[in-house]
């Protein structure tokens, strides 16, 4: 450790600073009661819709469709909606859950609960690892409490299974450069590979975990004087991303290959987004105010940018963990300015880096910036002018839509202006304004209180989701499984949101895949599902040429809990012989 500490010199706490190992143990299994509390109590209760955080409720049962069909029907699929081509690591846990526990809704949430858990346990050692034992239970209790990753890991969707794949990853690459290399090194390879198959999106953080060990090995070479010793914890993570590749190409991609091609380009990349510059930059700037995203964990993401920093001064001599989460940051924020900023949950990715790097800053480094900036002139400092304004934009930007909430071009005008008024400001106070930050005056009971206060914070908004929180779409699927018999066909992207609570077959409509080309002729089918409220067809407008096809009359109405008004309605609606619609 001494040697560490001598190639990492920011790497390692002062002794009083630091925790007890009987101390840490006993706030880590704190730490871990609570977060499996806020996960798991009220499971049945509805996600926010009072102050959302971009969960789509009757998602879950559109993305559960093949593990649900297996349990019950004893068929992965039996139409043409199959995301098991998607997301197969998901599906397969989902299919353990509903085996082990019976088909249901809090079956189906356990699979995020017990790993949204694990993903703060798994940040609170590679912090600790890291660092020393106070950074890491720091880190620990900001993901534990983190509001919108509590409302993430308590539905069953993909983002908290791909998400916390992309953390046992990063805590097993720690692991391999602190004990025995090719064991954890090749973990890490297989889960970032597998959080590549819970969800397609986390494509980047494979090149950004293969990028950072391929560092690790060069940093290792010149070692030897009389000849080359690679970095045997980047080779073997890099041997683990390779082989855990070629596995998965071999036993699915290949024997699977048209329909991994649709589900995770056609229907993931090439349909959605447009990539024209115009596009690209609006993206860009809407990322820090279309969403409360950043606005709700703002004093983390002020620390995190500060550690974001400070790692990138420190590039060559800071610690592996420190560079994947600036590339795991950098890359992922790049993914999503050329992909889609307009959904919120593509942002949860950044939460567990950014509370690593924030936990960083408190409980190890005790100040926002590295002392290392003081010394660059005012001309080197101008290089970065770019960097500096993106930063202060995401900051200033975050902070001032709460005066113009869901206006973006106001909140991007003046988020833009004041960045660069404060960029300005601090390029014309240098090096006085980043000697300030700088100071090292942080003692452990300041960052103590300050963690408590981020705490506090996203316990008053679970609280306050608590006080308004429904359970009225668990009480529609056991409605819907009371008034249809077992395995009755039912239509529409509701009817999937609506399943898991019974033993229907909904029938998957999307807009150009699912059940889509024979929409119009499936005379099998007796139902749809649908919104009523705020509006027919809300889910999307495909179901509206289903409903316009054939006649029909709602037979039965449910409310359900959507939009911020708390008060939807979904209708089972039945189809009537003749031509002409009906209502």
């Amino acid at each position: 450790m001494a040697a560490q500490a001598a190639e990492h010199p920011a790497a390692y706490g002062v002794a009083d600073r630091d925790l007890t190992e009987r101390q840490y143990a006993i706030g880590l299994a704190l730490t871990a009661l609570v977060a499996l509390a806020l996960r798991c109590s009220l499971a049945l209760a509805d996600p926010p819709w009072h102050a959302p955080v971009g969960i789509v409720w009757h998602d879950e049962g559109a993305w559960l469709h093949n593990a649900r069909n297996r349990a019950l029907f004893g068929e992965w699929h039996l139409d043409q909606w199959n995301p098991m081509y998607l997301s197969p690591v998901f599906t397969a846990l989902e299919y353990l859950s509903f085996r082990l526990f019976g088909v249901g809704l809090w079956q189906a949430r356990l699979v995020s609960e017990l790993l949204g858990t694990v993903s703060v346990l798994c940040v609170a050692g590679a912090v600790r690892e890291t660092s020393n034992r106070r950074a890491g239970l720091m880190a620990g209790t900001l993901l534990a409490t983190n509001y919108v990753w509590v409302m993430w890991n308590r539905v069953a969707l993909l983002e908290t299974s791909m998400v916390s794949l992309m953390v046992l990853s990063a805590a097993a690459y720690v692991r391999a450069h602190r004990a025995r290399a090719w064991p954890w090194g090749l973990a890490a390879g297989a889960f970032a590979v597998s959080a590549f198959f819970a969800k397609a999106a986390a494509a980047f953080f494979l090149v950004a975990l293969a990028l950072e060990a391929l560092l690790a090995v060069v940093r290792e070479w010149p070692r030897r004087p009389t000849g080359f010793r690679l970095g045997a914890a980047g080779m073997a993570t890099l041997s683990g991303l390779l082989i855990a590749a070629a596995l998965a190409a071999v036993l699915f991609v290949i024997p699977n290959w048209q329909e991994f091609r649709f589900y995770n380009w056609q229907m993931s990349v090439t349909r959605k987004p447009e990539y024209t510059l115009r596009a690209i930059a609006d993206r860009a700037s809407w990322l820090p105010v279309v969403h409360d995203f950043f606005t709700r964990m703002w004093v983390l993401l002020l620390l995190a940018l500060g550690g974001l920093w400070g790692a990138a001064l420190r590039w060559r001599t800071t610690t592996p963990l420190e560079r994947l989460c600036v590339l795991w940051i950098t890359l992922g924020c790049l993914e999503l300015v050329a992909h889609d900023v307009g959904n919120e949950r593509r942002l949860v990715f950044l939460i567990p880096p950014m509370a690593a790097m924030a936990a960083l800053v408190l409980g190890r480094d005790g100040r926002l910036l590295d002392p290392g900036f003081v010394n660059l002139s005012r001309r080197r400092a101008l290089v970065l002018a770019p960097l500096v304004l993106a930063s202060l934009y995401l900051l200033l930007g975050s902070a001032v839509r709460l005066g113009f909430l869901y206006e973006v071009r106001p909140s991007v005008r003046l988020g833009a202006a004041l960045a660069v008024a404060a960029a300005v400001a601090l390029y014309a106070t240098w090096p006085r304004a980043v000697a300030w930050c700088a100071r090292g005056w942080w003692t452990p009971a300041a960052a103590a209180a300050l963690v408590a206060v981020m705490v506090t914070g996203d316990l008053a908004q679970f609280g306050q989701w608590a006080l308004h929180r429904s359970s009225a779409n668990h009480a529609a699927m056991v409605e819907v499984g009371r008034y249809l018999p077992p395995g009755t066909l039912v239509q529409g992207k509701l009817a999937n949101g609506l399943s898991l609570e019974s033993r229907v077959r909904p029938i998957f409509v999307g807009n150009g895949f699912g059940n889509f080309d024979d929409r119009l002729r499936r005379e099998d089918v007796r139902y749809a599902l649908t919104y009523t409220k705020p509006r027919l067809g809300y889910e999307g407008r495909v179901i509206l040429d289903v409903l316009a096809h054939r006649p029909w009359r709602i037979v039965r109405t449910f409310r359900v809990s959507e939009t911020t008004s708390g008060n939807d309605e979904a209708a089972l609606v039945e189809f009537l012989p003749g031509s002409a619609p009906v209502r």
